[in-house]
């Protein structure tokens, strides 16, 4: 318990302290925020401000698990989580870049971005296979073998997971809030399974999580990017696999299924009869078309996200 303890704090107090030097760092290189294709026009000035905060929480957190527990970091579930985290990210950096680099806001193109999603879900798949069942646990309790069908459940788990977080991260402290409450319940499920050393990357992260906000609070100085934001939804994917929750990651992350789903129905509406289902999607920004507080969308998103989270841990407890 003390481990865990010193973890967060580190991790939490890293953030903290670092973050205002590696804001400056991006500053100098540019790298700076192009207007969102799904941006309102108040969203216009958040032009600018530096991009890839997220790079410096996703190291925080494998470093100070590496530090916390160097020998069990080996182990295969733990290092399976690690490469989902970190390689989700690299895919993320590599679009921001471009965006950075271009100075627009188009990156990696959707097939580009998808092939990568797809060939690390296959590699986590190959590893997961190798020491673990390809069973899920449904609602009922029962458990029901998939055999190369999980190979599917996976791909679908990773791809759809990292892009709905993605897809959140429209607003200040939307996307880093609804994250922190979505990983309490794979923080409990570790402790109780005794898997120590995915419980510290865990509390780490959800310590340079906090850390982060400080910074990505309204007016927001720094943003996550694609960097972060897939390194997040890929991270939530790898811990549901591991802690064989697949199904229940639909709960316990029901902020970014929601809008993930509206996103779909949206794009389905309007190429097929020609009408919006919606006012806007992602669906947050409706919230301020009908004259809502950003602050307050935030707040209320967060507070929807931890009931789903709790939802979602209490079916997987019982």
């Amino acid at each position: 318990m003390l481990k865990l303890i010193i973890s967060f704090f580190a991790s939490l107090i890293v953030v903290l302290v670092t973050m205002p030097s590696f804001i400056e760092y991006l500053k100098k290189l540019s790298f700076k925020q192009s207007v969102s294709e799904y941006a309102l026009d108040d969203d216009k000035k958040k032009a600018g401000t530096p991009i890839m905060g997220g790079i410096l929480f996703i190291i925080v957190p494998i470093v100070i698990t590496l530090i916390a527990s160097p020998h069990e970091f080996i182990e295969l579930d733990t290092i399976t989580i690690i490469l989902a985290y970190a390689g989700y990210g690299l895919i993320g950096f590599i679009d921001d870049y471009l965006i950075a680099v271009k100075k627009n806001n188009e990156g990696l193109t959707p097939k580009q971005k998808f092939l990568m999603q797809m060939v690390l879900a296959v590699i986590f798949f190959l590893l997961y296979r190798s020491h673990a069942s390809l069973d899920i646990r449904l609602f009922s309790g029962r458990v029901l073998p998939l055999g190369i069908g999980y190979f599917f459940l996976v791909v679908f788990m990773f791809t759809g997971s990292s892009n709905a977080v993605n897809l959140t991260d429209g607003m200040d402290g939307l996307a880093a809030g609804c994250s922190v409450f979505a990983l309490i319940p794979f923080l409990v499920l570790t402790l109780i399974n005794e898997k120590w050393t995915i419980a510290v990357f865990v509390i780490s992260l959800i310590g340079a999580l906090l850390g982060y906000l400080y910074y990505n609070k309204k007016p927001a100085r720094v943003f996550m990017g694609d960097t972060g934001a897939l390194a997040l939804g890929g991270v939530l994917a790898a811990l549901a696999m591991i802690t064989k929750t697949e199904l229940a990651l639909i709960l316990i992350g029901g902020i970014f299924v929601i809008e993930t789903v509206c996103v779909i129905i949206q794009q389905v509406s309007v190429r097929t009869i020609h009408k919006r289902v919606f006012i806007y999607t992602p669906i947050h920004y409706a919230f301020r078309i009908k004259g809502m507080q950003e602050t307050h969308i935030v707040a209320m998103f967060w507070i929807v996200e931890a009931v789903f989270a709790a939802i979602g841990l209490w079916i997987c407890l019982h």
